[in-house]
Formats: structure tokens, C-alpha cells, sequence
């Protein structure tokens, strides 16, 4: 065993119950409660993020091509099935896929109550997948039932659970719809579905048909839509596909990120990511302030074995590695029990779902917990190398202890 880590051991071990014993268990407690703090709050920030990303995307694709167009921002141009755009999509690895959709904005009247809505029409190449995952009642629209089949179109509707609360409707009512055109043309529709994404911007106003619903409604043929829905394999890239995509859109072509439609979102998204990084600097910055002290008064502490050591013969850079390993030591426990405790706490929320929150203010009605096992290893990683950077600091005044009065020191 090498010398340093030997002397090392036999301080650690001889320690309990004196004063240093007491001080070395707070800086254990430091490391660990920074370590957990950092897991929770890197675990908590991503599944902010992710969740309310999951529901803005559900219904604002990253990048929207429609045609321009005028006076009523709910409804667009017809834009050709066939163009620039979608000639250029499946060249473009970044694109994960796009999709055709359409918008129509009416009225829904039940025998008391009416309600102002706007119909996204969507065909079978939808992603229901992700959709599915906020049907609280009732099932998907079939692009198959009986009435496609008998007009061209479904005329089942998903709507959200705020806009059936207001309408008093459930799964398997029938509502009739005016759409806003002159003259106004009256659609029966069934509710098959009641949806709930816990956002206002869409729950308010937003109902779910069939793309040849609005195509008719509209006077569009089959050939016409109103938007290209396109997602991104890595949404990092949003700006530079973008830019790719403009140098391809017709003149009469608009493309929207879905930052610029949701600027507030995403500047609030931005915002926590620097609150938590502060916070994190914070902590860290006590942690390893507690690290300096605890160090320093075990050197204290073991003044006379220092002197000895030195009378021995052992070089100053030895007894600092000494207490280096210590301090290491004190990390390493820190880490262990700082990514135990951090990791139970996420456990029991993900599963458990402990701590709510309003969905009004927050979007979802739970703290979100994500698993991302490379921030956390970089968490650890990073508390590692700045508590040992840290730890030399204080070993620097075993170069100004003198042998003969370190022999004679009194504690």
C-alpha cells in the first residue's frame, strides 16, 4: 500500500469521536445534499422541458409551411399537395416526418350552449400515437366509419374536456357545427373523443377532425391542403432547416418555427434553464466552501503527526497527499450517498407522482421526472473534479508548518 494512502486510512479510522469526526460528517453532508440537489434538479428542468415541448409539438409542429394568408389567421390559402417543399422533405435527413393538415374555423351549437372553435383537420398519416396519450374518454376519429364512406368524409370530432364542460357533451354526442363562410353551412358531427393537454392556448378552441371535412368545407379538392407539418429528428437544428427550407419555398410560401409562433413558452423554458443553472453554481460553491473548512481543521487537528512526518523525512507534497486523499475520500462518500438520495427521490415521484402541481400556471398536474443518465454521470463528474481541484487549496498551508513547533503544538 502506497504511503499516503495508509496514513490516510489510519486518520479516517482514528478520528471518530473527536471534533474533525463531526466536521468531516457535514462536509460528506454537503457533497451529498449538492449531488442529490443537482439529480432532482437536472431531472426536474428535463421533464419540464420534454412535457410541455410534448404538448406544444402535439399541435405546433417544429416548422409550419402554409400558403399566405389574409384577413383571418385561424384559416389558410390552399397550398398545392404537390410542391417545392414537399419535393425537397424526403432529401432532408435532418426531417423526421411531416405531415398535411388544415384548418376551419366555426362554431359548435348544442340546444343551450354555443361555443367559437377552430377545426384542425388531419388525415390517416396523423400522429396518433402521441396523441392518444391525452384521450381521457372515448377513442380516436376513424377516417373509415360509415359516414366517410357516405359523404368522403368522417364527420367523428375529437374535442378537449374544457370545451365538452362547457357544451356539456360527452364521448358518443352528436353536435352540429357552423362553419364561418357565407353562407354559413351546418355539419352534423359526433364526438368520439374528449382530449385533455392541460394548455390553454389549445384546449380553449381546438377541436380534431378529418382533413377531408375541411377540404370540403373549403371547396378545396383532394390535391389542396392548408399546412405541411414538418418535425426534426434533433430539434437543436431548428434554425438551420429552417434556413434550408426558405431557399426552396415559393414566393407565395410561409414557413413558421415554432418558436416564433410560442415565443413566450420557449422564453420561459430559456428562463429556467439559467434560474437552475444559478442555483446549481450555488450550491456547489457551498459545498466546496464547507469542503475547505473541514479540511483545514483536520489539518489543524493532526498539526503535531504533520511535524512528525516532516521530521521523518517526508516531503511536503506527500502530507498534502495525505490529506488530499481524506478529503477524496469524504467526495466520494458525498457522491454515493448524494446520488442515492437524489435518485430515490425521482423514483418516488416518477412512480408515485407525490408532488402536484396547478395546471393552470404549470401545464401538467405533476412535478415531471426524465431519467437522463448522461447529465447525471456529468453531475457527478463535474462535483468530483471541482471538490478535488478545491481540496488543494487548503492542503497548501502544510508547506508553511514548521517540524519543531508542529511537534510542540497543543490542541
Amino acid at each position: 500500500m502506497q504511503f499516503p494512502s495508509f496514513i490516510a486510512k489510519r486518520i479516517r479510522h482514528n478520528e471518530a469521536g473527536s471534533f474533525s469526526a463531526t466536521v468531516s460528517r457535514i462536509g460528506v453532508a454537503s457533497i451529498a445534499v449538492g449531488v442529490a440537489v443537482g439529480i432532482i434538479a437536472f431531472a426536474v428542468l428535463l421533464g419540464f422541458k420534454q412535457t410541455i415541448q410534448e404538448k406544444i409539438f402535439l399541435f405546433g409542429a417544429h416548422i409550419n409551411v402554409s400558403a399566405f394568408s389574409q384577413g383571418n389567421t385561424y384559416e389558410e390559402g390552399p397550398l398545392a399537395l404537390q410542391n417545392p417543399v414537399s419535393a425537397a422533405l424526403p432529401y432532408m435527413p435532418e426531417i423526421k416526418r411531416w405531415q398535411a393538415v388544415a384548418h376551419k374555423s366555426g362554431i359548435l351549437k348544442t340546444p343551450d350552449e354555443i361555443k367559437g372553435v377552430v377545426m384542425k383537420g388531419v388525415g390517416k398519416d396523423y400522429d396518433w400515437a402521441t396523441f392518444k396519450k391525452n384521450l381521457v374518454s372515448g377513442r380516436l376519429i376513424g377516417h373509415t366509419d360509415s359516414s366517410s364512406i357516405k359523404y368522403g368524409y368522417s364527420s367523428e370530432i375529437l374535442i378537449s374536456e374544457k370545451i365538452a364542460s362547457q357544451l356539456r357533451l360527452k364521448a358518443g354526442d352528436d353536435v352540429i357545427m357552423y362553419s364561418l363562410q357565407n353562407p354559413p353551412r351546418p355539419r352534423k358531427l359526433k364526438v368520439s373523443g374528449i382530449y385533455d393537454t392541460q394548455m390553454e392556448e389549445f384546449d380553449n378552441n381546438l377541436i380534431i377532425g378529418d382533413i377531408a371535412l375541411v377540404q370540403r368545407l373549403n371547396g378545396w379538392g383532394k390535391d389542396s391542403i392548408g399546412t405541411y407539418e414538418i418535425y426534426l429528428k434533433d430539434f437543436r437544428k431548428l434554425d438551420a432547416v429552417a434556413g434550408d427550407l426558405r431557399r426552396v419555398l415559393p414566393p407565395a410560401v410561409y414557413l413558421q418555427k415554432v418558436t416564433s409562433s410560442f415565443p413566450q413558452i420557449f422564453d420561459w423554458l430559456i428562463l429556467l434553464d439559467r434560474n437552475t443553472a444559478v442555483f446549481l453554481t450555488l450550491i456547489l460553491f457551498v459545498a466546496c466552501f464547507n469542503m475547505i473548512s473541514i479540511l483545514l481543521v483536520m489539518i489543524m487537528e493532526r498539526t503535531p503527526l504533520i511535524g512528525l512526518l516532516k521530521t521523518l523525512g517526508s516531503p511536503n507534497k506527500q502530507i498534502r497527499m495525505v490529506f488530499l486523499r481524506v478529503g477524496l475520500y469524504m467526495v466520494r462518500q458525498g457522491l454515493i450517498i448524494g446520488n442515492i438520495s437524489g435518485l430515490a427521490i425521482c423514483w418516488l415521484q416518477y412512480q408515485f407522482k407525490l408532488i402536484p402541481l396547478d395546471p393552470v400556471n404549470y401545464y401538467m398536474d405533476t412535478v415531471p421526472i426524465v431519467f437522463d443518465w448522461p447529465i447525471f454521470v456529468m453531475v457527478n463528474i463535474v462535483t468530483a473534479i471541482i471538490s478535488g481541484l478545491i481540496l488543494l487549496i487548503p492542503t497548501l498551508i502544510i508547506t508553511k508548518i514548521q517540524p519543531i513547533r508542529a511537534l510542540l503544538f497543543k490542541k
